[in-house]
């Protein structure tokens, strides 16, 4: 049973998905949309839940640092339920405080150009959102 990990943003959606056995993370892609046309991410989410045969979703889910909701959860709590319905999927919202801070400074570690940053930052944030789940899932 395969997993779907999403890094939703205002211009992104960063996607990672697990392995069968539900183990590991791996980024796959960055989808770029405008947020609240969920065509766009429709038609790019759709081959890869059916190809992958996706079962459950893991969204990024930005609190405050003081743990309180603000605009950017609720972003993500209205795109969960877009998925749910949409897709039949279970969909849980996974705490994601610093994610894209944490995925920032691995590929600057890795000494990652700020060019390809701006690329892969998003994916990274998926996996790091969808790994975490996994983790505490076992």
């Amino acid at each position: 049973m395969k997993k779907i990990g999403l890094d939703v943003g205002e211009k992104t959606i960063g996607v990672a998905i697990s392995d069968a056995l539900g183990m590991t993370a791996q980024g796959i892609k960055t989808i770029h949309w405008t947020e609240d046309d969920y065509s766009i991410a429709r038609e790019a989410l759709t081959p890869i839940i059916e190809k992958e045969m996706i079962t459950e979703a893991v969204i990024g889910y930005p609190k405050n640092m003081n743990g309180t909701i603000g605009p950017r959860a609720e972003q993500s709590e209205r795109f969960a339920k877009w998925l749910e319905k949409n897709f039949d999927l279970t969909v849980h919202l996974w705490d994601e405080r610093l994610t894209t801070m944490a995925a920032e400074r691995v590929l600057l570690d890795a000494d990652v150009s700020r060019n390809k940053r701006k690329k892969v930052v998003d994916k990274m944030a998926a996996v790091m959102i969808l790994q975490g789940f996994l983790d505490a899932s076992q």
